[in-house]
């Protein structure tokens, strides 16, 4: 526990500068080299510092999702194509949808601002944020050599406890959807960050706005996992 706290805290340093450009082919808001890098660092680093301190081992958990789902591990040169492939898809399907599409090696990251998935003051996912989900979820579909990891992160208003509590109620709802919808169950992870993974400066109602989000790591089950 005491290596996941400094894994995070290292990873949580960097805040987004804020400067954010509009990509017209993906329909994506883009952030500088800079606050892509702090988001990355907080989302996706935070994820795999998670699940290399779980209790059970990487490989047995690959085994067990590989044994729900039929399926075989990603192996060589094929992981960056398959990686690719679900990428491109996700970009497509998600444009002009709020949610934006990180990559980070063959690692992808979704994430949700907590503004158009929650309901207000909530952890409840909104209705009007349904037809995204389900979007999301025909790619997970298609692209099922991957882990799921449903992660919630809040801002720093509030008590600590409370903002733990809300951040995991917030990324149970995101999975309850996905199991829902027929995702395999072996292949999600839920985990609640709180107010300990900001990507931006929780002094301003704007980096606050920003903090407040679920994110959907997506990660390569390969033969090393």
């Amino acid at each position: 526990m005491k290596k996941l706290l400094i894994i995070i805290s290292i990873a949580s340093l960097s805040f987004l500068s804020g400067c954010e450009t509009f990509d017209a082919y993906t329909g994506e808001q883009k952030t500088s080299s800079t606050a892509k890098g702090a988001g990355i660092g907080a989302g996706i680093g935070a994820v795999l510092a998670y699940l290399s301190n779980r209790d059970e081992s990487s490989k047995t958990r690959k085994r067990k999702v590989l044994q729900a789902a039929g399926i075989g591990a990603l192996a060589g040169g094929g992981i960056g194509y398959y990686m690719d492939s679900q990428e491109a898809k996700l970009r497509q399907t998600l444009r002009n949808s709020g949610v934006s599409v990180e990559r980070d090696g063959d690692n992808i990251n979704l994430v949700m601002p907590g503004n158009i998935t929650f309901v207000t003051n909530g952890h409840d996912v909104n209705a009007d944020f349904y037809e995204v989900l389900d979007s999301v979820i025909l790619v997970l579909q298609e692209f099922n050599q991957t882990i799921i990891v449903a992660a919630g992160h809040t801002d720093s208003k509030g008590s600590t406890d409370y903002n733990q509590a809300l951040s995991e109620r917030r990324a149970s709802s995101v999975a309850k959807y996905l199991l829902s919808k027929g995702v395999i169950e072996a292949r999600i992870e839920t985990v609640g960050f709180g107010e300990g993974t900001p990507i931006a400066d929780n002094a301003t109602a704007e980096g606050r706005a920003l903090n407040r989000r679920v994110e959907l790591s997506l990660i390569p089950i390969t033969e090393d996992t």
